[in-house]
């Protein structure tokens, strides 16, 4: 295929390799959802996985912690508020408890699952949002602003809420003359862009109500198509072509009259989701009934989308969640999970990048987006905007010799305040900077000595870090303070008064 072109070029996460878990780490009998909705049917975060499951009477998702594996009994609680099936549900971006759900039923409902799961069926919602005419089926946490959700319907209407106070803050009714198949939100959540059943891709300003953009006939066939916002602006759009091939597209914000890359792959007639990972660049394309994985990155050279491998295994999936990057493990230098939906089994599989050293490997892992929301609701209603507030994995790193000595490393150092007059400190006094190697050499000496118990070792050393942080500070203080005096007596001098 002509794509293959792009694997000659050189990429760290050209040698990306998916893994299966073995069996015994999967979680069975679990009744994936038969509705024919095309949405991912899982959602997972760092704590939990939820499944859209088949239940009779209304409807259902399980959540277990994302430790669980082996059978789920038949009389494991799972949240069952709705009166029809679920069609879609997503974790908030902001705190790994709140979950929402769309329904057939025409409503959304948002729900607190408790540390450690569920003892007991849930069926209380913390908030119901009423306001679709028709059955729900996509849901868009806004990406850094706390508490807002988008909502679309087969109504062809998209409704966008702060669940903090059940309001509805905006209505786009007329944007879109059919069915809406995807909605995305761009990096700092400034506008989202979406696909429909009239094969057009828009840009859409939800507060002010507008659409930016309009790209007839992104892909010509008639089957679903789904739009994602890459991080730099650029939208990436799965589809059909007119003969039924799938196809992979980018485009350009600035300039949609062509695309930037179109990448045709097969003939299968399963709706492609693509997962889209900020830090990497890398999209990984699941298609519905399909075998395999593709996984692709985008750069900022021709042809901008490069073909990196293919996972193919023997059973179809019905539907696959992607774990947020604050979940993987950085030790096993895994850059991405999916957990995969079969008929009644899910299965995780790892992609991980291999790596020789023992270190953290900081280029794989860029400072990813972290529960912290940039923008509480009221902010981003009353028009402010705010990228995503970034923390580091390497905290999750364990070196494999000691505990404690990457923590010392990422300390951060204690510098000397400077003037900016030419005034330097005494020259008896210690640069803190120098200080603060010096008593890292002397906490690490001490770490390595000793034969004390691992956890008062811990406590011990924590304990010799703050009061050591305690007593530089104050050096610090001392020197600012001898500084600023010597700023003084250099003025007089110069003023004449000595």
């Amino acid at each position: 295929m002509s794509f293959r072109r792009g694997v000659v070029r050189q990429s760290k996460f050209r040698h990306v390799f998916a893994q299966a878990w073995k069996a015994e780490h999967c979680i069975d009998d679990v009744r994936v959802s038969r509705v024919t909705w095309d949405s991912p049917l899982c959602a997972v975060n760092p704590k939990f996985v939820a499944v859209i499951v088949e239940s009779g009477g209304g409807g259902a998702f399980l959540v277990v912690p994302i430790g669980k594996s082996g059978r789920i009994d038949q009389s494991c609680p799972m949240v069952c508020g709705h009166a029809a099936p679920v069609l879609d549900i997503q974790w908030s971006p902001h705190d790994d408890n709140i979950i929402a759900s769309a329904s057939e039923d025409c409503t959304v409902k948002v729900w607190q699952i408790p540390d450690g799961g569920l003892m007991a069926p849930m069926t209380e919602a913390i908030v119901t949002l009423e306001g679709h005419s028709k059955r729900v089926g996509i849901l868009a946490w806004h990406p850094t602003a706390f508490n807002i959700l988008l909502t679309a319907g087969c109504d062809n209407v998209m409704l966008v809420w702060n669940v903090g106070t059940g309001e509805l803050v905006y209505q786009l009714a007329d944007a879109h003359p059919d069915l809406i198949y995807s909605v995305s939100w761009n990096k700092n959540g400034s506008a989202v862009c979406t696909v429909c059943k009239d094969k057009a891709l828009r840009v859409i300003d939800p507060r002010r109500g507008t659409v930016l953009k309009v790209k007839e006939k992104v892909h010509d066939g008639t089957r679903p198509m789904r739009a994602v916002f890459l991080s730099d602006g650029k939208i990436l759009t799965t589809g059909f072509s007119r003969m039924s091939e799938r196809q992979l597209a980018l485009w350009d914000m600035k300039d949609l009259s062509e695309p930037m890359a179109v990448q045709e792959m097969d003939t299968s007639n399963g709706v492609l989701l693509p997962f889209y990972d900020p830090d990497t660049n890398m999209v990984y394309l699941l298609g519905k009934g399909d075998c395999t994985i593709r996984y692709f990155e985008v750069t900022e050279e021709s042809p901008y989308v490069h073909f990196l491998s293919l996972y193919s295994s023997k059973e179809p999936q019905r539907g696959a969640g992607y774990l947020s990057k604050r979940g993987v493990d950085v030790n096993k230098c895994e850059i991405a999970r999916f957990y995969k939906l079969h008929e009644r089994k899910v299965e995780p599989i790892s992609m991980t990048v291999p790596r020789k050293s023992d270190l953290f490997q900081g280029d794989l892992y860029p400072d990813t987006a972290g529960l912290e929301p940039a923008l509480l609701a009221d902010e981003w209603i009353s028009g402010q905007d705010a990228p995503p507030i970034l923390v580091t994995l390497s905290r999750g790193y364990a070196a494999p010799t000691s505990k404690h000595r990457d923590t010392i490393r990422t300390k951060p150092k204690l510098i000397s305040q400077d003037s900016g007059t030419g005034a330097a400190p005494p020259p008896s006094s210690t640069p803190p900077a120098k200080e603060v190697e010096e008593e890292e050499a002397r906490v690490t000496a001490r770490e390595t000595t000793g034969n004390m118990d691992r956890s008062k070792r811990e406590d011990d050393v924590l304990s010799e870090l703050l009061s050591e942080m305690k007593a530089l500070r104050a050096v610090v203080l001392a020197q600012s303070q001898r500084i600023e005096l010597l700023e003084r007596q250099l003025a007089r001098i110069e003023d004449g008064d000595v």
